[in-house]
């Protein structure tokens, strides 16, 4: 038996399926609409196209992104946020306004 609070092991959970410093950032875009690999990539400053790839897929694998291939040329993928994705909108929220203010704070 482990003397860690079970909260301290709730955290370490979400935290290993957000964990990282694009997938909170993905997730939030992605709860607000859905978006193309090209738009993502744009709009999530200084990810590289390798990153982005590989993150996309770990959130697909975990369930909160899917994934929309449509056959055309050139390729079309479009991603969204699932429904159990969308249960992290709260607390992407919460860390969206928390950083603003953190922001203000230290200027």
């Amino acid at each position: 038996m482990t003397n860690e609070p079970k909260t301290c092991n709730s955290v370490q959970t979400t935290l290993k399926v957000l964990g990282g410093k694009w997938k909170p950032a993905i997730l939030f875009l992605l709860c607000e609409q859905t978006l193309r690999f090209g738009q993502l990539k744009r709009s999530v400053s200084g990810i590289t196209q390798k990153m982005l790839t590989q993150e996309l897929r770990e959130l697909e694998e975990d369930g909160l992104v899917s994934r929309k291939v449509y056959p055309q040329v050139p390729p079309k993928v479009e991603y969204t946020v699932t429904s159990y994705g969308k249960t992290l909108g709260p607390v992407l929220k919460s860390m969206s306004a928390w950083g603003k203010t953190h922001k203000a704070r230290v200027k």
